[in-house]
């Protein structure tokens, strides 16, 4: 494909990963519920068709995740090969540890809504429920420090080779950092609540939205050695 060709399916992959992860996100939060086990495995029946649609949102945001680290590969391998291979495979690992997580969202709408003599009792229930449910934050959270160590190498290569406006680079660069030290603290249960989309989400969000247009509508120059 063409420089622009590759510019223009990346900006369409961040607004269609935006687009996708919000409404995901919130439908998960919804079927999911509040308080215990038993509360979230009966909340998690009750809003089963919301997890559906969030299983399948899920999985295509992980095909955004490819075709992201694809794209952005090939804009950035005339700067740095290596580094831009190195960001691609944080990609894959994104958006592959994305499709992988859907499995629990699957279990858990097993658990929730199995009948008939296949069924764990409610005992079972709650145990495989408590498992499913503490692996998924866990699991969420390493796919996102893949994704931060990608966004800053891919940001750091635009940047190096002038690629986008040195202030957009520059954004980038700092809001993956940013992300790379507080993910691991998200891990660790220092950040928390608030001060997470503060300080994480609503920042990326400010590099990223502008990125995809500036790729939708100008694309990216040509690599201008030092």
């Amino acid at each position: 494909m063409t420089r622009m060709t590759n510019a223009r399916a990346a900006g369409s992959a961040f607004l269609l990963y935006i687009l996708l992860g919000l409404p995901a996100g919130m439908l998960i939060t919804r079927a999911n519920g509040t308080g215990g086990i038993a509360a979230r495995l009966v909340s998690i029946a009750q809003h089963a068709n919301d997890l559906r649609i969030a299983i399948v949102l899920v999985l295509c945001g992980s095909i955004c995740a490819l075709v992201l680290g694809v794209t952005l590969f090939a804009i950035t391998r005339d700067v740095d090969r290596d580094l831009a291979m190195l960001a691609l495979t944080f990609r894959v690992a994104e958006g592959v540890i994305g499709a992988i997580a859907v499995q629990r969202s699957i279990g858990l709408l097993w658990v929730a809504t199995a009948t008939g003599p296949n069924a764990p009792d409610l005992q079972t229930a709650q145990a495989i429920g408590a498992l499913l449910t503490g692996q998924g934050s866990a699991t969420a959270l390493v796919g996102a420090l893949f994704f931060a160590a990608a966004s800053t190498i891919f940001s750091c290569l635009l940047l190096r080779g002038r690629m986008i406006p040195a202030s957009l680079a520059w954004l980038g660069v700092v809001v993956s950092c940013v992300w790379v030290v507080c993910v691991p603290l998200q891990m660790v249960g220092v950040l928390h609540g608030d001060i997470v989309t503060w300080l994480i989400y609503l920042p990326m969000a400010a590099f990223e939205i502008p990125f995809a247009l500036w790729l939708l509508i100008k694309g990216v120059a040509h690599h201008q050695g030092a």
